[in-house]
């Protein structure tokens, strides 16, 4: 790792002067860290290039609906996301599910055996899932004893563990006598949507930290959660009003064109037309971006973030003239469809319904024509839902996010730096830095409040607003 620790010393503001901090980019990392920053006392200014915060999870308008460029989710583990949440008043736009209950759709099973279900009870861990298991349709009996016996496998390793990462979690699936089936219907279901690779092709490391966090910790682990409002509405008009509340100056297209240090330890951040200097720099921007700006020396070997591969997402969105929809969402097997989502509330339809397909591990189809999508998917739709095939389409339309989020390669954790530089008061954030976590909202949060700890150490302001979860991840 490149994660180089730096003595704490003491504040750095001088006496008179406030301590001051700038933050590159308003993803949800940067976010977090202003808002940390500016808790303890720091005058924060966030710096980003868009014309709105929120990074990759972001709204936009069409014909007067709100549309988010793609649906995310959050687990009830998901700790820093959630209180990501509470710090912008946000938490009950974007509840959690009373208790786990996803309904699995197979398009190509008997009609009487089409739906099953993933959900859990109050037991303990592990029998919580026991029933959903021994019930679950999509497997026989003797793949869904092989599936238990597996999850109990991996509940004894640790994600931690580098041998782990350099492992792929496949290969680790089928010595522990998973079939083909078995991946499809239960580990991919849950691993695509969470790692954005199907298993052969995702860390043993981080597809053991998802399963064992989310499956095998407690038995509410892995309630879903999402927002029932745009999601705009949480991480950039929510996120901006806590960071005024903070202090914090926000300043949106604004790109930054180079950080430099001072020979007195401060630092000067450039921006088309003005010369920022601060205390403490926190770059949160991604992998690429931030070895672009990286001073010379600030990591040991910085072209390994020019290593971490991308992984694309597709999204595919459709709007019937009539309802034909009766649940939340619901995941599906035997087709190229994965989740869909009902999005009418929150987009603001008045008529008809509104669905959100989330196509992750996409690359084979990210850059496929949009009348190409829409001969491939209506008729998917069709198959798992009777009441499309009667419906009229009012739109169809696509968002692809080509570098949605870092690849969760084996080997890809010895390439994340932590959040500390070689460079005295710089600092990175992102989802892709070393939290421990795949690329999601939850790791993305944990990157920033792991800068603004390390930071506020350096700078040797206090940080006991900080959960000691988050110190420990830092």
């Amino acid at each position: 790792m490149n994660d180089t620790t730096q003595d704490e010393g003491p504040d750095t503001g001088s006496p008179g002067r406030p301590t001051t901090a700038v933050v590159v980019g308003g993803g949800l990392a940067g976010t977090t860290a202003a808002l940390a920053l500016a808790d303890a006392g720091v005058r924060v200014t966030l710096l980003e290039g868009r014309p709105r915060l929120g990074g990759l999870a972001f709204s936009f308008q069409r014909d007067g609906l709100t549309v988010d460029n793609g649906q995310h989710v959050y687990l009830r583990c998901c700790t820093a996301y959630r209180w990501f949440l509470d710090r912008v008043e946000g938490a009950a736009l974007a509840p959690l599910q009373d208790r786990l209950d996803v309904p699995v759709l197979d398009a190509e099973a008997p009609a009487g055996r089409r739906l099953g279900r993933i959900g859990r009870t109050a037991l303990p861990v592990p029998l919580h899932l026991a029933r959903s298991l021994a019930t679950y349709p999509h497997l026989s009996l003797a793949e869904r004893a092989r599936v238990g016996r597996a999850a109990l496998a991996l509940k004894g390793l640790d994600p931690a563990d580098p041998a782990l990462d350099a492992q792929s979690f496949g290969g680790w699936l089928t010595e522990h006598g998973q079939s083909d089936r078995a991946i499809e219907a239960l580990w991919d279901l849950v691993g695509v949507a969470t790692l954005n690779a199907v298993a052969g092709d995702a860390s043993l490391g981080l597809a053991a930290m998802v399963f064992k966090t989310g499956l095998l910790s407690d038995p509410g682990a892995a309630d879903i959660g999402w927002a029932r409002v745009p999601l705009g509405e949480l991480h950039d008009r929510l996120a901006r009003k806590a960071l005024d509340s903070a202090g914090v100056r926000t300043e949106v297209r604004t790109r930054v064109t180079s950080i430099s240090s001072h020979e007195n330890g401060r630092w000067s951040v450039q921006v088309p037309g003005e010369t920022l200097d601060a205390d403490t720099v926190v770059l949160a921007v991604p992998q690429r971006e931030a070895h672009d700006l990286l001073p010379a020396g600030a990591l040991d070997a910085p072209e390994r973030l020019l290593e971490i591969g991308t992984a694309p997402i597709l999204n595919i969105h459709v709007v019937y003239d009539r309802k034909v929809l009766s649940t939340p969402f619901f995941a599906a097997l035997g087709s190229p469809v994965q989740w869909v989502f009902d999005r009418t509330e929150a987009s603001g339809l008045k008529e008809g319904q509104y669905l959100a397909l989330s196509q992750s591990a996409a690359q084979d189809e990210i850059d496929a024509p949009v009348a190409a999508l829409r001969e491939r998917y209506l008729p998917e739709l069709e198959r798992l839902l009777p009441h499309t095939r009667d419906a009229g389409v009012r739109d169809f339309f696509v968002t692809r996010e080509r570098t949605a989020t870092f690849a969760p390669t084996p080997g890809v954790g010895r390439l994340r730096p932590g959040a500390r530089t070689k460079a005295p008061g710089l600092y990175l954030a992102g989802a892709w830095t070393a939290t421990g976590w795949p690329a999601t909202m939850e790791s993305a949060v944990r990157s920033g409040v792991s800068a603004a700890d390390a930071a506020l150490g350096a700078l040797g302001r206090p940080r006991d607003h900080l959960f000691e979860l988050f110190e420990e991840a830092a």
